[in-house]
Order: C-alpha cells, then sequence, then structure tokens
C-alpha cells in the first residue's frame, strides 16, 4: 500500500454511491480513487464523464482482482453488505461499507468473526452523524461533564413525505422503518451513553399515508423505547410523512442538563416574513443535513487506515446496533416486549 495515499475501487454508484464517488475522487486530498463497479452502463459512464474515472467493473468480483486496489468502498444493497465484505477482506482489501452491516443478527455475527481473521486489515460500517460536527462537540461535552451522568436519549428521523410514493420500491428489502432509519439513532444513543448493553426493548407503529405498506408488515411511522443495564434508556421516533422537510434530532438528558442537536431543522439562517408569518425552510433530506459528514466519514476512514489509527466506530457497534434495530421491528410486529 502506498502509505501517501489510498487507492479504492467503489462498488455502488446509485443516489448515494455517487456521493461517496465525488467525495473519494475530489475532496480527500489522501484518497485515490482508481476503479468504480456498477452492472449499470449509465452508472458507469457518469464516472468516466463526471469524475474522469477510467478503470471500471460489472462485476464486483472481478474488481476485487485488482491489484492496484488498496481498499473498497461499499454502497451496495444492504443484502449483500455482509457477503461483499468478507469477499473484500478475503482478497487482502481494507473495506468501508454503509449502513447497515446486514438485516440479518446471524450474518452480522458471522461477519464480525470473518474480520477477526485479518488483524492487518480494517473494516468499518459507516453511521454518518458520528461525524457530525454538531454531535461530536455533544459527545466532547457529554465526556467534559457538561451535563453530568447521561441517563436519557431522544432521538429521530424523520423524511420528508414523498408523495409518489418512491421508496415504497425500497421498502421490500430495507428491512423496515426501524432497521432503515432507527438504526442511526440507536447507534448514536449507545454512542453518547457510553457503549452500555441493551437489555429489553419496545416499540409501535403505525401506517399514516402509505398503504401498500402494510402489505410487507412495514409501517410509515413508529415509536420505541430501548433499556439499558446501566439504567440508561433511550426513546426513538421514525417517520417518512414530515411535511416540512428532513428533521432529525437528538436530545441527551443527564444529571446535570440536557444537550440538544439540531432541534430546530433550517437548512440555514435565512428567514422569511410575508402573508405567512415568520418562518425558515428545512432541510428537505438528510444529504443537506450531514453532507459535510459524509465527507469527513470518508477522510476519517482513509486517515485510520493509512495512520494505523482507531476507528470511531468498529464493525462491533454495527452488529449491536442491528441487534437492537431487529428486536424493535420483532416488538412491533408483535406488540410485545423483547428481552436482549
Amino acid at each position: 500500500m502506498n502509505q501517501k495515499t489510498l487507492t479504492i475501487g467503489l462498488a455502488g454508484l446509485g443516489r448515494l454511491g455517487r456521493r461517496y464517488a465525488e467525495n473519494l475522487a475530489r475532496n480527500v486530498p489522501r484518497a485515490r480513487l482508481a476503479a468504480v463497479c456498477s452492472p449499470v452502463q449509465e452508472e458507469i459512464e457518469w464516472a468516466h464523464d463526471t469524475l474522469g474515472i477510467e478503470k471500471s467493473y460489472s462485476d464486483y468480483e472481478q474488481m476485487l482482482t485488482d491489484p492496484a486496489l488498496d481498499a473498497v468502498f461499499l454502497v451496495t444493497p444492504t443484502s449483500l453488505h455482509a457477503n461483499q465484505i468478507e469477499q473484500a477482506l478475503d482478497a487482502g482489501k481494507h473495506v468501508f461499507c454503509e449502513k447497515p452491516l446486514s438485516l440479518e443478527l446471524e450474518a452480522c455475527q458471522r461477519t464480525v468473526a470473518h474480520a477477526a481473521r485479518y488483524p492487518h486489515l480494517r473494516a468499518m460500517v459507516g453511521f454518518v452523524r458520528h461525524f457530525d460536527a454538531s454531535y461530536r462537540d455533544a459527545k466532547a461535552q457529554i465526556e467534559a461533564g457538561a451535563i453530568g451522568k447521561p441517563f436519557m436519549v431522544y432521538s429521530q428521523t424523520a423524511d420528508l413525505l414523498d408523495p409518489s410514493g418512491a421508496f415504497v420500491k425500497f421498502a421490500p428489502t430495507s428491512g423496515g422503518l426501524f432497521l432503515d432509519c432507527s438504526v442511526h439513532d440507536v447507534d448514536l444513543a449507545r454512542w453518547l451513553l457510553g457503549r452500555p448493553k441493551a437489555i429489553r426493548a419496545y416499540a409501535t407503529g403505525t401506517v399514516a399515508v402509505y398503504d401498500e405498506l402494510k402489505a410487507l408488515g412495514d409501517i410509515d411511522n413508529g415509536v420505541a423505547i430501548c433499556e439499558f443495564e446501566n439504567g440508561c434508556m433511550a426513546m426513538f421516533h421514525a417517520s417518512r410523512t414530515q411535511a416540512h422537510g428532513h428533521d432529525t434530532h437528538t436530545d441527551i438528558t443527564g444529571t446535570a442538563g440536557k444537550l440538544s442537536i439540531g432541534r430546530n431543522p433550517r437548512m440555514n439562517r435565512v428567514e422569511i416574513a410575508d402573508a405567512h408569518g415568520v418562518r425558515s425552510l428545512a432541510t428537505p433530506s438528510f444529504f443537506e443535513r450531514f453532507g459535510d459528514a459524509f465527507h469527513a466519514q470518508c477522510v476519517h476512514f482513509v486517515d485510520a487506515v493509512l495512520d494505523n489509527t482507531p476507528f470511531d466506530l468498529t464493525l462491533e457497534d454495527a452488529a449491536e446496533a442491528t441487534r437492537i434495530a431487529i428486536a424493535l421491528r420483532q416488538s412491533m410486529q408483535t406488540h410485545q416486549p423483547v428481552a436482549l
């Protein structure tokens, strides 16, 4: 491996994959995006025309045989993540994978064990909120004792209502609302509370808008509670139907105060005053809210591999977030608490 730069191949050039490709090609100083992989020719052409990527593959396993690649980034369907991580490690590549690690707990555990066979290689699952400047500041303040001992987290992921219902096409493979959305909040709660072990979870939900979800056993709005062994607790809210925009925010309550991140989901500092009153625009999607964090996450992975420094996130963290999110889905479907 070239110690000055990390040579990367990226698999998956959908909406989010293109954001990763642009960051790696243009904005991460120690990274070189050398190859892309997609079965869709239009996506390959986009990478060539937009980013100047000359080397491309339609087959992931073929890309892994490229000796010039030090690492791979996976922005592929979740159902492929666990196997693709293991294949990358077997091929001698470091690997970054978008969340979640898997929709199946057994696959998560298998991949964690598989990665342990390669201590010289690095593997990380991306939970982008860890790299948002506001969340990192809140974590630093908690560690400095600003709110005393933290014992409760409220966190939500609420997406803008899409009248077209386009996301419904993705729903059968998403794992459901809690695994797709609340897994972010689950991971945040564990991180902000010091990574305690979960002991019980309860969730409920409803279909408020998208009736097509009923046949899938999914919901478009849900709430959940998770208890931890040290007396800490967390509450989660997930939604696909917000009228005002994408609304991610988190509160952490401690024995001496409270921290709030993102409580006002405003797009910028502009306020509009007109016949409708005084208002500000909200962020339309998580891209606008966490654009800087996606970039910081790429930098963190590349620097950690090149400098042999620790990741902020481990595969075990990703597996635990999935374990809890699966329990929330099970609780919602059975209307019973789930012991963890």
